[in-house]
């Protein structure tokens, strides 16, 4: 199968068709960055409530508040990466078809048979 190609250590090979890279960007956007946002608005929500219960001179709402800002944190760094790898994903395919199309028009400037 395409896209199943193993290196020599035994590693699946990294090669994708556009196809390949399209579904995995259209995959990303349509499912794991909300199911991401969705996972981290929940654990806010929880953590919040927990905060507002343990308000009352518990010392663990502190430690629970910084918690839950440091989880706040990766959860967007989280996101701003998959972002960042869905538009990588797109990006990808028309740089290297750009590259492809100038490539392909230099080789193809002038032959010797086009003059007979």
């Amino acid at each position: 199968m395409p896209g199943d190609a193993v290196d020599v250590s035994g590693r699946p090979d990294l090669v994708s068709s556009p196809a390949e890279k399209r579904a995995a960007a259209r995959s990303l956007e349509r499912h794991i960055e909300p199911d991401t946002a969705k996972a981290g608005r929940w654990a806010e929500e929880e953590t919040a409530a927990a905060v507002k219960a343990l308000a009352d001179g518990w010392a663990t709402a502190s430690a629970l508040r910084k918690a839950h800002d440091t989880w706040s944190d990766q959860v967007r760094n989280l996101l701003d990466r998959l972002g960042s790898e869905r538009d990588a994903l797109g990006a990808g395919n028309r740089v290297l078809t750009s590259a492809d199309l100038a490539a392909g028009s230099a080789l193809r400037e002038t032959s010797a048979l086009d003059r007979y």
